[in-house]
């Protein structure tokens, strides 16, 4: 960084660190990265910046004020709140964020080990604004934290101008001399460690208390179900819950090391661990209804029904899960990413789906916030991973559940078990009521963001208006954002068809691919077959992750695309990997 200080450059804080600073990247689910590279002083810089650009916002644009309370909470990982000697003695993270609270003029309130859908829920009905510290499902080595303001996320419009005052901080607080910085040359705070301050529980109750009233009219009574709690920070919110509305709850699969449960990319081993844990309950207390879970910071469900002859457990996609939930709860409009099961645009829900948006809760929370400028009034939103968000109050025999415009797990959840109670169902029987589309999602790690990029580029097209493209009769229809056609040159449309014509080399008749039909570039590239298969890549935005998304007709062809897709080596994604790195 270049010095602007006429002071003696030697004695800055940025010339004495024993360590090369990596900065925090903003995502669209917070800041996040490796452990090693978390110094609190990096924490404090990013989280004083958010608090100072939130001072500068209006109430109705979700600013804060100077005195009032600023929510913060964590989750269970270990670099949350406390420092990781396997982990470069990095973390504390927690108490970063509460300095920074305080020295931004804020009174710093510590809501405990609770889910990032609580820690919302109570700041918003107060008209604050809070921070978690989290790195949701991400691998154990990583962690993060994600600001809200007091009316919601922060959203992707805020990106630049949060990134301003963020650089403005950093260069004020490199330039501080040795002596004057709260830092030392390890990135730590030098006071030292510091325990945090007694958790204020009034979040766990009012989140638990949510659900309980909404649906207390309703009972889960006679309902089995299984909890697998691993290292989730809500795994008793959700016991706690079940039990309240009448279940028998069987906790499972504890863990006191952090497990990264990703809802998005369920794979045979995490289905093989619930499957053991189903048939241990089963042996003890007989038939079981249900195995449930929710991720890290527990803003995403995990929904696995049993099949009663066999005892057999089976995953539903958080989309799936999702289209059960809207129309449980009766939807006037739905909004889902690009990502999510196709199937939404051929069943009941078609008529009320808004425009796909990109992936990414921010991307969902705009489109409600956009259907409800046209007057819908109960208004959701969820994503492949199946964290559901609600854009509006949503009424229920004279019950109100308030908006909750961020991923929850616990609705979701609720509403699948109430909707086949209803119908005097099974989960099974209940989804299979759904149109017959499948989806898949993998990812790759270790798959440089360098790389992704270049393989979005080398696969998109060079208007930057084309969101989707058409092939048919042998040519090439390009069309924006709202559907019109655009019209392009002769050598655009040749890139078009040389793009699909490389793309068909990896994703070949020889793998049962079928001729492209489609390609959409609302984020990343999504591919649509003739045959009606899709297969979706895109690159993660805050880690060095590529995920192959996958719908198809059977849940076989799902898998086996998704299989194709991150086989190492030789498969789809690290065969284009070794295309584009020629």
């Amino acid at each position: 960084m270049q010095n602007t200080s006429s002071g003696n450059s030697a004695e800055f804080l940025a010339s004495n660190l024993a360590y090369v600073p990596q900065d925090l990247k903003f995502g669209t689910s917070g800041r996040r990265g490796e452990v090693v590279n978390l110094t609190q002083l990096e924490i404090y810089i990013n989280a004083f910046a958010e608090l100072q650009y939130l001072l500068r916002l209006t109430p109705s644009q979700g600013g804060i004020a100077p005195g009032d309370e600023f929510y913060f909470a964590c989750d269970l990982r270990p670099s949350s709140s406390a420092y990781v000697a396997s982990q470069g003695g990095r973390g504390e993270i927690a108490q970063a964020i509460e300095r920074a609270i305080r020295d931004s003029g804020m009174r710093a309130v510590y809501l405990g080990l609770i889910p990032t859908p609580a820690l919302m829920s109570y700041a918003l009905a107060r008209n604050r604004g809070s921070m978690m510290i989290t790195g949701s499902h991400i691998p154990f080595d990583r962690n993060g934290y994600k600001t809200n303001t007091s009316r919601g996320e922060l959203l992707k419009e805020h990106e630049l101008p949060v990134g301003e005052v963020v650089q403005q901080v950093r260069t004020r607080l490199y330039q501080q001399s040795r002596a004057e910085s709260a830092f030392n040359e390890h990135g730590l705070l030098k006071a030292g460690h510091a325990a945090l301050p007694l958790a204020n529980p009034a979040a766990t109750e009012e989140y638990c208390e949510r659900y309980l009233s909404f649906f207390a009219d309703l009972s889960l009574k006679g309902k089995k179900l299984v909890v697998y709690q691993h290292s989730a920070v809500g795994r008793d919110i959700l016991v706690e819950i079940l039990r309240g509305l009448g279940a028998e709850v069987i906790p499972a699969g504890r863990s006191d090391e952090f497990v990264p449960i990703d809802t998005e990319n369920v794979d045979d081993a995490q289905i093989a661990v619930i499957q053991k844990l189903a048939d241990a309950a089963a042996s003890d207390d007989g038939r079981i209804d249900a195995v449930l879970s929710i991720d890290g910071d527990s803003d995403r469900p995990l929904v696995l029904g049993v099949d009663s002859p066999s005892g057999r457990v089976k995953f539903f996609g958080g989309d799936l899960v999702g289209m059960i939930t809207a129309k449980y709860l009766g939807a006037d409009a739905v909004v889902v990413p690009i990502s999510c099961n196709d199937g939404i645009d051929i069943g009941p829900l078609a008529a009320v789906t808004e425009p796909k948006t990109r992936i990414g809760s921010p991307f969902v929370i705009a489109g409600m916030e956009a259907a409800r400028q046209k007057g819908r009034r109960v208004i959701c939103g969820w994503e492949a991973n199946g964290g559901f968000l609600t854009g509006s109050d949503i009424s229920r025999n004279g019950k109100i559940l308030k908006a909750l415009p961020t991923r929850d797990a616990i609705l979701p959840i609720l509403c699948t078990l109430f909707s086949a109670e209803a119908k005097g169902i099974s989960l099974l029987e209940l989804f299979a009521e759904l149109p017959s589309r499948f989806s898949r999602a993998a990812l790759l790690k270790e798959f440089p963001r360098p790389v992704s990029r270049a393989i979005m580029e080398r696969f998109s097209p060079s208007d930057p208006c084309v969101r989707d493209v058409v092939f048919e009769n042998g040519q090439a229809k390009a069309l924006d954002q709202k559907g019109a056609a655009l019209k392009l040159t002769e050598a655009e449309l040749k890139r078009l068809a040389s793009i699909r014509d490389e793309l068909e080399r990896f994703f070949c008749a020889a793998s049962g691919f079928a001729p492209i039909s489609r390609l959409n570039y609302t984020d990343g590239v999504r591919i649509a077959f003739v045959n009606a298969d899709v297969a979706h890549m895109r690159p993660s935005g805050n880690a060095d992750e590529f995920r192959i998304y996958a719908v198809a007709d059977t849940l076989a062809r799902a898998e086996e695309i998704t299989r194709l897709g991150v086989a190492t080596p030789g498969g789809i994604l690290r065969s284009i990997e070794a295309s584009v790195a020629k």
